[in-house]
């Protein structure tokens, strides 16, 4: 399929602030692109601590689900043995400043979240019963750590393969739970209250599908960003006003759960299993009635076909070889072999 733009553009994400260059010249076909690594880290399931039987060489477990399962658990939520952050380090004030920066406590929580207690099966395979219990434990960790008085946001977020820096094969995300709200989110959040203050609307209930649709379900959505910053990045995004994805309820989750699973095998069909990186973009967990009606949730996932230059680094605008109405029309005429 040729593309059907032939001329770069400068697009700017008027969600996240940024601007991105589309430019199709840099590209083959966009349907030529092809995951062309194994991306999935070496490790043997006799050995694999997500395993089921060897849940004691884990570090500590948070919960399973369900609650009261023992060897026939369908998903853990565990303390990360190597946590970036301490759960056990004081919490301090604003952090002392200097010329160079500021310094803050390194408090905060970081948690694993084993999706399935069978080591070759991936999110995608996942029925999508089984998509919404992980779905849940994360809604159910997220409301865990947002009572913490210290948290400001938490990060949820998955790596898959190896150079989307996932360290173990066994399917699993994670969770970071921080003191600060980052400066990305403040951006985004900030971009979204100034569209709300020049229309009254939210920006992701007012975001145009047009060309950029590839599936709908009763609640959600998933599109090809306009502003795409990487090739095929795809966002899920609530059709419904909703500010934290913790509001999730049962049947909400079911339908994001199947369409993610949609999602995740067109990506993986047309790409060939790629290695990608899955973020959930939530409100920080303490907003003011005030932000409400301009902040909304929703899911990216970046499939990683190609690396960053210095460019991208020095600028922060990134080149994107595949125009998003082309990566919606490929992705929406995919067949995946089973739906459900």
């Amino acid at each position: 399929m040729a593309p059907s733009h032939q001329t770069p553009e400068i697009r700017k994400d008027t969600v996240n602030n940024r601007l991105v260059i589309l430019s199709p010249a840099r590209s083959k076909r966009p349907s030529d692109f092809k995951s062309k690594s194994n991306p999935n880290p070496s490790s043997q399931s006799n050995t694999c601590p997500f395993c089921a039987g060897n849940e004691d060489q884990c570090a500590p477990e948070i919960f399973r689900l369900p609650e009261h399962s023992t060897h026939d658990w369908k998903v853990r939520c565990i303390e990360n043995l190597y946590p970036a952050l301490s759960r056990d380090v004081d919490v301090e004030g604003e952090g002392d400043v200097s010329g160079s920066g500021v310094v803050t406590s390194g408090f905060g929580f970081h948690d694993v979240i084993i999706e399935t207690p069978e080591h070759e099966v991936k999110l995608l395979d996942l029925d999508k019963d089984g998509v919404k219990d992980v779905l849940l434990a994360f809604k159910k960790r997220i409301l865990q750590l947002s009572i913490v008085d210290a948290i400001q946001y938490v990060q949820v977020f998955k790596n898959h393969g190896a150079s989307a820096g996932a360290s173990l094969s066994h399917s699993h995300s994670q969770i970071l739970a921080l003191p600060v709200i980052p400066t990305t989110v403040s951006t985004r959040l900030d971009s979204m209250k100034e569209y709300h203050n020049q229309t009254g609307r939210c920006i992701l209930c007012d975001i145009k599908t047009d060309q950029l649709l590839i599936d709908e379900t009763s609640h959600f959505i998933s599109i090809a960003p306009f502003a795409s910053t990487y090739a095929f990045e795809t966002w899920i995004v609530p059709r419904y006003h909703s500010s934290h994805y913790h509001e999730l309820d049962e049947d909400k989750a079911i339908d994001l759960g199947g369409l993610l699973k949609l999602t995740l095998q067109k990506l993986s069909v047309q790409l060939n299993d790629p290695p990608y990186n899955l973020m959930i973009h939530t409100s920080p967990v303490k907003v003011t009635p005030a932000e409400l009606p301009y902040t909304h949730w929703y899911i990216q996932i970046v499939p990683q076909l190609s690396t960053i230059g210095g460019f991208e680094m020095g600028t922060g605008c990134y080149i994107n070889p595949v125009f998003p109405e082309d990566a919606a029309k490929i992705l929406r005429e995919v067949e995946v072999p089973n739906k459900e």
